[in-house]
């Protein structure tokens, strides 16, 4: 292979002269966090535990926190993280979607290390570099070929600092981890408007579902209807379980588990009639766990039990139905929270009452909300995109074949 001007080969591939390569144990050290002892966790107030369960992807996450009392910090001062240390998670987690690595950032200090969480300390990279580094999926893959243990898997600090990294010099390095932490915020101000465009919507839908907020040009009273005078509601059919595969022979069954995403696809090689094939637009409803309807849109599938299709009536508009759904479906599965298994009857639909507007109205409220829906959907995309777009510049920027110095 021919090799350009200005590059050469290297164990990691073709790299700028300027570059060389390393094992990561000749450019950091890994410091294991402590063992403390799980009696000393406090569940509110005191100095945030950095376990690996709170080792995000890019961030913490804080949403499952203990605390250790701040009257024994001073014991383990050692152990506190700092903003822009650079921590990994050890176990449990890595098989599934890669190591977690997390940048830490000022509203995670204090906080302090805890076992099977690593912090790159003695490091000779610049932190946002080595962030963006063993974040790559090329450093990922090399740190998954070190992987022992597969029963609970886990990385030791050796498996960690064993593969071999290219490394520019520092100023490139920062430059790097400037251009990429400008994706990130850039992502992140995606997410906060998102956030915000979601809470909107369900203001909305609150004021307009309840005929709180009333758009120009309609008056009047809403009438009070049964659910069940305004739908109808197919319950799926207990196919036989001979039939069924995960092969893709045949035609993809719904399950109550697949309103949620595909963990793990269903076919069905039997016989049915077509009074239970689910097409695309079908508004479907789980009868067992969560109840929220789900708009199937994963093509041509079988109605299964347990799971409902729900169409509605000439007294009701399809959309308007879907989002009321929602709300009620919502309030049902409150009142059923504390039931070990929760599980939807059509007749828990049929006798709900609810105020009802005009099929004109309910058409126009119908386009209120799927205008903010759409809205959201092109930020979600375009924040996908810029995800994307982020790991393209990371495997250009990490091999050298974009400079920036």
């Amino acid at each position: 292979m021919d090799v350009k001007p200005g590059y050469k080969k290297s164990e990691v591939g073709v790299i700028p002269v300027e570059w060389e390569v390393y094992p990561l144990s000749e450019l950091t050290r890994l410091q294991v966090g402590f063992p403390f002892k799980s009696a000393w966790f406090q569940k509110s107030e005191g100095i945030p535990l950095m376990r690996g369960e709170n080792v995000g992807y890019g961030k913490a996450d804080w949403s499952d926190t203990r605390w250790l009392s701040v009257s024994q910090v001073d014991e383990f001062t050692q152990y506190l993280l700092r903003p822009g240390d650079v921590i990994i998670g050890m176990d449990r987690t890595f098989a599934k979607s890669g190591a977690k690595i997390t940048l830490v950032r000022e509203s995670d200090s204090p906080s302090l290390l805890v076992q099977r969480v690593g912090r790159f300390v003695q490091t000779k990279l610049d932190s946002g570099y080595l962030w963006v580094l063993l974040s790559s999926q090329d450093m990922q893959s090399r740190i998954k070929a070190q992987q022992k243990g597969m029963d609970i898997p886990h990385l030791s600090a050796t498996e960690i600092l064993t593969p071999v990294a290219a490394a520019p010099p520092l100023p490139e390095q920062r430059a790097i981890a400037a251009a990429l932490s400008d994706v990130d915020a850039l992502v992140a101000k995606l997410d906060q408007l998102i956030a915000k465009k979601r809470d909107l919507k369900q203001a909305a839908m609150q004021q307009l579902l309840t005929g709180k907020t009333r758009l120009p040009g309609f008056s009047g009273e809403w009438e009070v209807k049964r659910l069940g005078d305004i739908l109808n509601f197919q319950v799926g059919f207990p196919f036989e379980s001979e039939f069924f595969n995960t092969n893709q022979q045949g035609v993809r069954l719904v399950k109550n588990g697949d309103l949620k995403g595909d963990s793990l696809v269903t076919s069905y090689n039997g016989p049915y009639t077509e009074d239970y094939l689910v097409k695309n637009g079908d508004l479907l409803v789980g009868m067992d766990g969560d109840f929220l309807p789900c708009t199937w849109n994963r093509g041509p599938a079988l109605l299964n039990q347990r799971v409902a299709r729900v169409t509605s009536t000439d007294s009701a508009d399809s959309k308007f139905l879907n989002y009321s759904l929602i709300e009620v479906l919502s309030e049902i599965e409150l009142r059923t929270s504390s039931t070990t298994v929760k599980h939807l009857s059509h007749g828990d639909l049929a006798k709900v009452q609810m105020p009802v507007p005009t099929v004109p109205e309910q058409s126009a409220i119908a386009q209120v909300l799927s205008d903010m829906d759409a809205e959201i959907t092109a930020l979600e995309a375009r924040r996908d995109k810029t995800k994307a777009l982020k790991q393209g510049m990371m495997q250009e920027l990490l091999t050298g074949r974009i400079r920036l110095v």
